[in-house]
């Protein structure tokens, strides 16, 4: 290889000397050539195209002289006919009058006209200039064809007004001769159409399209009505010497086609004019009229702009979609304008695709109409922005498109539109949905973020601890009166819909009627005190000087002046008016105050038009042993203390237990088993050492000292470490949770770690199986090999064997998450159909299995647990329906599965986002309490359920007392089980009994339909008391054959579809033992099909203080932070593992 250096010669020194001593002085006596650029453009014809042609501003006053010297010719014309009088002889100039009459007409009033010379002067001076201009543009854009230029009729109209003057010049003769100088209107109309173009050129602004042809067809329409007139009025100076006013009354009548008759042309050529310009009009107006109509429909369809001056005097929100469906927009609006100071606001739809019909038909109706913009457009394009008004937007809402089979690919579109709005307002408040978690990072700047399946997840695995979870945030999140049920027969409704209304609020101590008392003492005490004076439950603060809200942040908490407090309420204190309740009314109290059963106080909530009048009870402390708090007889058998102590106004730490929580030592942890020394079950407590997704909260949790391998994570394969291969082989204490989901995505990473969290004690923990559709991938197994009793299976609900195989006959919550591939369908309701038929499937199967599912609409909740013939659910619909005519937000709240908090909808949390509009610190608070945020010192949410030894506390505000007094703990709602004890179902058969029992069976019948409040579908074989009826009806129908034989043949046929019913539902048990034998499985915990559902459930969002407590009754709980107040003393206890801290804290609540 020839060595480069070699060949190329050193430079010589005097060079290198030269050059470090003058640097690029030495350069300058090289050869150099100097090279110009753009020398096209330096020529005078390009100069002359630069200033009459590219250059905007130049071009657009050349074109506004032009059109001004179009106007003046005109102008011109019409003086001249004013001045000239037919009457007097005419001829050449110079010459005596002449007179040609060739067919009867004298054609020289025609041919010649009378023209003073200062006027001529100035026809042919406007004439030699814009002979000059058009001869100077053509040359300019001449591109090799002549006659393209020539042949053009601005062109030709030119050279006809304006030679002819030119000619007078050299010829004075025909000076008088007549030049139909009114032509120039169109030429004015073509100036006036480029004017307007390098107008908008010359300002960078686009003008609508549909201004463009308005101006258009206005432009034609004159020029058409002017070159009649005077065209008439011309030729009938050789006939009815017709005046300009006459000639436009003549054009207005004609075109109008009203035609009175009273001025008509005389000779033929003015008749021949108004044919043929009746005929250009029929052709012309048309189609400028078409297109004006076309433009106007694209303009309907694209909405249009938001006016400059009606964004800057009034205020206005965007929403930023991909696709808008009717749901989306009425969730959006309806939630959007419930809050009273935002009526006046108008909301902007920005959107892409072109609007359907639904939503035009709701768009048009008045309560809309004048308040929601509709543009089709793109956030991505400046323009459209600018025709939104987003610089002057209050707030920016942006959407996934969470129906898209690429989730992915809609967060994304989501990410570009925030970028976009950013970049172009700044100052927008920015309030964004994204679907999946790991896309969330992108988007940090914006003002508020709500992640899908974060949520989703984290309300999953709360619905498994905490029952109806997801029903409890839906109806904080959603903006209610509390007037829902309240028509109804049933109590349980007319309570459910009441304490529906409650929502969460803010106000400042200092300013509050509520709390202001309270400044200088506990939380505990000011959240106790004001709920049982005004009924209003504290739950949280907010330091003036920290952003972070603190949930319950315990007895040592002192409230401060300065504080922001966060309260559940019917409605904020500012639409509230007190007054004093007179002490005499106390004595009637128990008389005209309650109402029924569950002892609410009729009078003390007073709802009208978004105020709320609240009586003030006295605010004395009673005594718990008074004559209002009876305790019962047993209770010295169980040595309970016979009162509660009082709430204290500053924390004795002596009394309380919060800081036990994490200080007790559980049995567990003390003298651990022999079973898990053998199996070296020992978990620490830790921050997860990985993390799947950018963005994830830290979280305290129990952890496994050292990582699972993957193949031990496999529940239905054995590896070289166990030999198990089904869930019932691992011999789990306790019962499971199954999660169904087509791919583990990394939002199921928030559905693990609040079931493995710090505060959940260590022997309640469930096993978690996720049965995935697709195998994991390796990313998501080492984010959860460190979680303890985690497992996976590759299998689908569809399947029976697979979820024999993961163990659902005994199974704690079973919880199957929508699909996405699911997600889209033609028809959009449909995207829940193959999820509500597997949930139905196992609920046939499966009858006692407790089923949690998400739907992707929430009108499809119906479906859930369906039964065609069952009464209740047919009136729970009609209930529903009169509901929404009444405008309701929530009217699909009565139904069973979603008061049970069995089924919800991701879309149901949208409102979430649409109500940090107006409460900034709603989404923070719902990831407190969902555990996907964990501040230091703020509280969780938890549960408790009220036992037999509980309820000698009698009353909810008793139940408050007792909690604050001992663990710190605030109760937010109760979650309430009744059950039914008759059932009006499919199976159900329906006779007459007078007929057919006794009076003693009758009596008892009907006694028991009195004491029933509710009913739900199902069947006779699971009631013995039904069963029985049934054997005692077939003896009496055996022994009354001969004389109702037309009546037993009916009831036969009804016992035989009873009798089909039962053995339908064995053969579905035989069928499911059969498969369990056939997978070696054991069949001793299978269920016989003791069916649960003759029981309904609903939540109680803080009710009233004198609400009953009943047994079963779960309470909701914000405990405080057990590591809020850890003694320095446990410090030796934190020196563990991933930060381990102290031990398991209790979740149940002794009181």
């Amino acid at each position: 290889m020839v060595d480069l250096e070699s060949e190329v010669p050193p430079l010589p020194p005097r060079y290198r000397f030269r050059d470090l001593l003058l640097g690029d002085q030495g350069w300058q006596n090289d050869d150099r050539v100097q090279v110009e650029f753009y020398m096209n453009e330096n020529t005078f014809k390009e100069r002359l195209k630069l200033f009459f042609i590219k250059n905007q501003r130049s071009s657009l006053r050349i074109r506004l002289f032009n059109f001004s010297l179009k106007l003046l010719s005109c102008l011109l014309y019409i003086i001249r006919v004013l001045l000239d009088d037919p009457t007097q002889g005419h001829g050449c100039w110079g010459c005596s009058s002449q007179n040609y009459t060739p067919a009867k007409i004298d054609w020289s009033p025609i041919i010649w006209v009378n023209r003073s010379l200062p006027l001529w002067g100035l026809q042919v001076s406007v004439a030699l200039i814009s002979l000059f201009e058009t001869m100077l543009l053509g040359y300019l854009s001449y591109k090799g064809n002549i006659w393209e230029q020539v042949l053009r009729i601005p062109f030709l109209l030119e050279i006809i007004n304006a030679v002819p003057f030119i000619i007078t010049i050299f010829w004075p003769a025909l000076r008088n001769l007549f030049i139909p100088v009114f032509l120039n209107c169109w030429l004015a109309k073509h100036a006036l159409e480029n004017m307007i173009n390098d107008l908008h050129r010359a300002i960078q602004r686009t003008q609508s399209a549909m201004f463009n042809q308005v101006l258009i067809l206005i432009s034609t329409l004159l020029c058409l009505i002017f070159t009649c007139i005077c065209g008439i009025q011309h030729l009938e100076r050789a006939g009815n010497k017709l005046t300009l006013f006459d000639s436009l009354y003549f054009c207005i009548v004609t075109f109008s086609t009203v035609g009175f008759g009273d001025v008509t042309p005389k000779i033929w050529p003015s008749k021949l004019l108004v044919v043929i310009m009746i005929c250009v009009a029929l052709v012309v107006l048309p189609i400028q009229f078409e297109q004006l109509a076309y433009l106007w429909m694209e303009r309907q369809k694209s909405g249009g702009n938001y006016s400059r001056h009606r964004a800057q005097t009034e205020k206005h929100v965007v929403l930023c979609v991909s696709s808008l469906k009717i749901d989306l927009l009425m969730d959006f609006l309806n939630e959007f304008y419930a809050h009273p100071r935002l009526q006046d606001y108008y909301v902007v739809i920005l959107c892409p695709t072109e609007m359907d019909a639904q939503v035009r038909r709701v768009l048009q109706i008045p309560m809309w109409s004048q308040r929601v913009i509709y543009l089709q457009g793109s956030a991505l394009k400046d323009q459209d922005l600018l025709r939104a008004k987003m610089d002057d937007a209050e707030a920016c809402f942006i959407l996934s498109s969470r129906c898209e089979v690429d989730r992915t690919a809609a967060d994304h579109q989501a990410i570009l539109r925030a970028w976009a709005v950013k970049d172009f307002a700044p100052k927008c408040p920015l309030y964004v949905q994204i679907l999946k978690p790991e896309n969330k990072f992108h988007i940090k700047f914006a003002d508020h973020v709500v992640c899908e399946e974060e949520f989703k997840y984290a309300m999953l695995a709360l619905n498994c601890i905490c029952p109806a979870t997801s029903t409890l945030i839906t109806l904080l999140v959603h903006t209610s009166r509390g007037q829902e049920g309240q028509q109804s027969p049933e109590q349980w409704q007319k309570m459910y819909g009441r304490c529906s209304g409650n929502e969460v609020y803010h106000i400042n101590l200092e300013d509050s009627t509520f709390f202001a008392e309270y400044e200088g003492k506990s939380f505990t005490y000011a959240s106790f005190h004001a709920h049982k004076k005004f009924g209003v439950c504290l739950i949280g603060v907010r330091r003036e000087d920290n952003k972070s809200i603190l949930l319950n942040p315990g007895p040592r908490y002192i409230m401060s002046s300065t504080d922001i407090c966060f309260y559940i309420n019917i409605t904020k204190e500012e639409n509230s008016a007190f007054k004093k309740q007179e002490q005499h009314r106390k004595n009637n109290e128990s008389k005209s105050c309650y109402h029924g059963t569950s002892r609410l106080p009729v009078h003390s909530i007073i709802a009208s038009m978004g105020t709320v009048a609240i009586d003030l009870q006295d605010a004395g402390c009673r005594s718990s042993s008074g004559p209002t708090l009876t305790l019962p007889s047993e209770r010295g058998k169980d040595g309970r203390r016979p009162s509660i102590a009082p709430v204290l106004e500053v924390a004795d730490s002596s009394s309380l237990q919060t800081c036990d929580l994490l200080s007790d030592q559980s049995e567990d942890e003390t003298t651990p088993s022999d079973d898990d020394i053998s199996t070296g079950l020992e978990y620490a407590k830790g921050y997860p050492p990985y993390s799947p997704y950018i963005g994830s909260s830290p979280t305290f949790c129990h952890l496994l000292h050292e990582k699972v391998p993957f193949c031990c994570l496999r529940l239905d394969k054995g590896c070289q470490h166990n030999y198990y291969e089904d869930a019932k082989a691992y011999g789990f204490k306790n019962k499971l949770i199954i999660v169904a989901a087509e791919t583990a995505g990394n939002g199921l990473y928030n559905f693990i770690v609040p079931l493995r969290a710090y505060y959940r004690p260590k022997k309640e923990l469930n096993p978690i199986v996720l049965l995935l559709d697709n195998p994991p991938d390796m990313h998501f197994l080492d984010a959860i090999c460190w979680f303890p009793m985690v497992y996976y299976m590759v299998g689908s609900i569809d399947n029976l064997d697979d979820l024999l195989k993961c163990g659902v006959t005994f199974t704690a919550n079973m919880v199957v998450v929508d699909k996405e591939s699911t997600m889209s369908a033609e028809e959009d309701y449909m995207a829940d159909a193959k999820t509500i038929v597997n949930v139905q499937t196992l609920f046939r199967l499966f009858s006692s299995l407790s089923i949690i599912t998400e739907l992707t609409h929430p009108a499809n909740m119906r479906f859930m647990q369906f039964r065609a013939k069952d009464c209740y659910s047919l009136a729970l619909s009609k209930l529903e329906k009169k509901e929404r005519e009444k405008g309701s937000n929530l009217a699909f709240m009565f139904r069973l599965p979603f008061a049970a908090g069995r089924v919800f909808s991701i879309s149901m949390l949208d409102t979430l986002l649409y109500q940090s509009f107006v409460k900034d610190y709603m989404i923070s608070i719902t990831r407190l309490l969902l555990g996907l945020d964990t501040t230091p010192g703020s509280g969780f949410l938890c549960s408790m359920k009220i036992t037999e030894d509980d309820l000698w506390i009698r009353t909810y505000a008793r139940l408050y007392q007792k909690l604050c007094s001992s663990t710190g703990d605030i109760p937010i709602g109760i979650y309430r089980t009744e059950s039914q004890k008759l059932t009006t179902s499919e199976s159900q058969i329906s006779i007459s009994v007078e007929e057919w029992e006794d009076t003693k069976d009758t009596k008892e019948q009907i006694s028991y339909r009195s004491n029933h409040r509710n009913s739900t579908s199902s069947d006779q074989s699971d009631h013995p008391l039904l069963r029985r009826k049934s054997m005692q009806w077939a003896r009496r129908l055996s022994r009354k054959v001969p004389k109702h034989s037309g009546k037993t043949a009916e009831k036969i046929s009804q016992q035989r579809m009873s009798l089909y019913k039962r053995s339908e539902r064995q053969e579905l048990a035989e069928l499911v033992k059969n498969r369990m034998k056939h997978l070696g499985l054991s069949t001793a915990g299978y269920d016989e099909m003791n069916d649960h559902q003759n029981t309904l459930s609903y939540i109680l969002i803080n009710p009233s203080p004198d609400t009953r407590l009943e047994l079963n009754d779960v309470v909701y709980l914000i405990r405080p932070d057990p590591l809020a107040y850890v003694p320095n003393t446990a410090s030796s206890r934190k020196n563990s593992f991933c930060n381990t801290v102290g031990q398991d804290a209790r979740e149940e609540t002794q009181l």
